[in-house]
């Protein structure tokens, strides 16, 4: 084995404080992969929380790999060594389970490299009993397998906590063959295994229909952890060689009810949770005897319920609060002084759309007084730069809605102006423009992303106007990537025979060409009212009809107040089946 590659290796795992080596003995072993590099793997408290709950088991071992950096992936390549594991240098194909955490679809490109680099097969039909089951989860899994569909043995469908005891129990329990495996591994509540279903196309290229072969269930049902509280989701292992070193990352609540007609993270994390403070004391202990700042997780971390309290907890026990975001219409100008005096420089707020008819439209529930009143706390608690997220694209979006964004900008400058000169120091407004991609199981669903054409006219408008505003800029995601994006969220099985051609540096028309599809068909079409989507296997737990009927009331322009404990309209609170 190569020495450089060993002693990388070993440099990562004698930095981290936490990780812990075990013996294999005769446990089942579990090798977690996440198809990006170390710095970016080790912050994502899923990846952490499966190796720290696997590790804890007596009968059981997990071990990382991850995507090489490019000097390690020079190194694979000039020795021709196969990928390994940080902890003891084994390769893949040692383990009796390989676990794929993936919570971006764009990572899919990384997916030919991984598999060259292991030494294993792409297509799942391409190997036999001598390799070990790949499982795909995290967030990806369930918003939309189909992509993957040929390539994974199966698919983890909701949350961890839930849906791992029964993968192992019938992992060590199996005593036939893998095909037989497989049939058991279905019979489990959140476990979809693609093989075990067929798919069939109408001429137009719409799904006809997908059939489950016995033992299979009809659907797979999304499973989510009903009290927090039995679980925790922090940093378990703290390394400064990642995205958030200097943090230690506690989860403080999982899902939203807001109802942003956009987000679907708001949908399938439903319903919204939350860890009690008595739970988080002990988590903001331990994460503290390794950070001096803790990071607050949640889709909506001003939301929880006791949120002020969960701050003076922390600077109670001499820690400082860091947060992703802050909610504009419930942030106040105590929890903007708790981020100051925590060394915030830079605080983001999402107000997603410039006009109010968009922002109704996507179910913000805010209005631009509001907006401006969230700035001007910012502002005044002394935080010298914000941040601002927009969508780009929105369905129904037209230039007046670009002109009110221009100008929602040139109000909120104004105001961040004339703070900083009373502080004597102007501070920085930057603007994230992002493209809107219509995300499964969301009620935009059905809708049709932007054309690149578009997209791009709209871009030069807003860059041209804010190039010439002073201490301000704008930030535009990738055109490309986000196209690519859309794609892959929307895809069925069909898709992920582009892969290798993508992650060959094809772009996505040429990649498509090439196994006879229309990226158009995918990306920029809407659906049909009754149209059968590929992610639909998936049984989410909201009612495709609730969906349906926000779609509806967005064309309208009609506000959905957010989900309350017992409301049950979109039919997630409805029943407890499969849930723990």
């Amino acid at each position: 084995m190569s020495r450089r590659l060993l002693e990388n290796a070993r440099r990562r795992l004698a930095s981290e404080e936490g990780a812990a080596a075990h013996p294999w003995g005769g446990r089942l072993s579990v090798a977690l992969v996440y198809p990006n590099t170390y710095h970016q793997a080790m912050s994502n408290l899923g990846f952490q929380w499966v190796h720290h709950a696997l590790n804890s088991r007596p009968d059981c071992l997990c071990e990382r790999f991850f995507l090489p950096d490019a000097a390690d992936l020079a190194e694979h390549r000039k020795t021709g060594f196969a990928l390994f594991s940080l902890e003891s240098a084994r390769p893949l194909t040692d383990f009796d389970l390989i676990a794929f955490s993936i919570s971006f679809e764009n990572d899919y490109l990384q997916l030919p490299l991984l598999f060259e680099l292991a030494r294993i097969p792409l297509w799942a039909a391409e190997r036999g009993s001598d390799f070990p089951l790949l499982l795909c989860g995290g967030v990806c899994a369930f918003l939309n397998p189909e992509p993957l569909a040929e390539i994974m043995d199966l698919f983890a469908v909701g949350e961890g906590e839930v849906v791992l005891p029964g993968l192992i129990e019938t992992l060590q329990g199996g005593t036939g063959d893998r095909e037989q495996l497989l049939d058991e591994l279905c019979r489990r509540p959140g476990l979809y295994v693609p093989s075990r279903y067929r798919i069939d196309y109408r001429d137009d290229g719409t799904l006809a229909a997908c059939t489950p072969c016995a033992p299979a269930p009809a659907q797979v049902r999304r499973q989510w952890l009903g009290r927090l509280d039995d679980s925790q989701s922090r940093t378990f292992i703290h390394t400064d060689a990642t995205e958030f070193g200097d943090l230690s990352l506690v989860e403080i609540s999982r899902g939203c009810g807001r109802g942003c007609r956009f987000c679907a993270a708001g949908y399938i994390y439903l319903p919204p949770r939350e860890r009690s403070a008595a739970a988080l004391a002990g988590q903001f202990a331990e994460g503290l005897c390794h950070r001096p700042r803790l990071g607050l997780g949640s889709a909506a971390v001003s939301d929880h319920s006791a949120i002020a309290d969960l701050q003076q907890q922390i600077q109670q026990a001499g820690g400082q609060v860091s947060v992703s975001s802050l909610r504009i219409d419930s942030l106040t100008a105590a929890e903007v002084a708790v981020l100051k005096d925590s060394g915030h420089r830079t605080v983001a707020l999402a107000p997603e759309a410039g006009s109010q008819r968009l922002r109704d439209f996507i179910n913000k529930g805010f209005d631009e007084e509001q907006i401006l009143s969230a700035v001007q706390l910012v502002a005044g608690g002394g935080i010298p730069n914000l941040k601002l997220y927009f969508l780009l694209g929105l369905p129904t979006e037209c230039e007046a809605d670009i002109a009110e964004l221009l100008a929602l900008t040139e109000k909120i400058r104004n105001i961040w102006l004339a703070e900083g000169k009373k502080r004597g120091r102007l501070g920085h407004l930057t603007l994230s423009i992002n493209p809107f991609i219509p995300k499964p199981f969301t009620p935009l669903q059905w809708a049709a992303m932007a054309s690149q054409a578009e997209l791009k006219k709209r871009f030069r408008i807003i860059r041209s106007a804010v190039g010439r505003l002073a201490n301000t800029e704008v930030i535009f995601e990738s055109l490309r990537a986000a196209e690519l994006q859309a794609f892959l969220a929307r895809g069925d099985r069909r898709c992920g025979r582009t892969l290798p051609a993508l992650a060959a540096g094809d772009n996505l028309r040429k990649a498509c060409k090439q196994a006879g599809l229309d990226a158009a068909f995918y990306v920029t079409r809407e659906r049909g009212a009754e149209e059968l989507f590929p992610w639909e296997i998936i049984d989410s737990g909201v009612d495709r009809a609730y969906l349906w009927r926000e779609y509806r009331r967005a064309a309208a322009g009609q506000l959905t107040p957010p989900c309350a404990p017992g409301c049950q309209r979109c039919g997630v609170c409805r029943d407890h089946v499969g849930q723990a």
